[in-house]
């Protein structure tokens, strides 16, 4: 499974990309999202929703 990102709650801080070991956030027209393929949810520990200030992330 994998992480997503809520576009309509997200503030888009930026927070979560730098917190992502595997590189799965991405950046894309301004909105931030999580490449489904290369999420693996941080073996059950999430990295980008224990920084995310908006709590938007929530897993798939």
């Amino acid at each position: 499974m994998a992480m997503t990102i809520d576009p309509d709650a997200c503030s888009v801080c930026g927070d979560c990309k730098p917190a992502c070991p595997s590189g799965a956030v991405v950046k894309i027209k301004g909105i931030f999202s999580i490449d489904a393929n290369v999420c693996d949810e941080c073996d059950g520990d999430p990295q980008c929703m224990s920084v995310c200030p908006s709590d938007c992330i929530q897993p798939l």
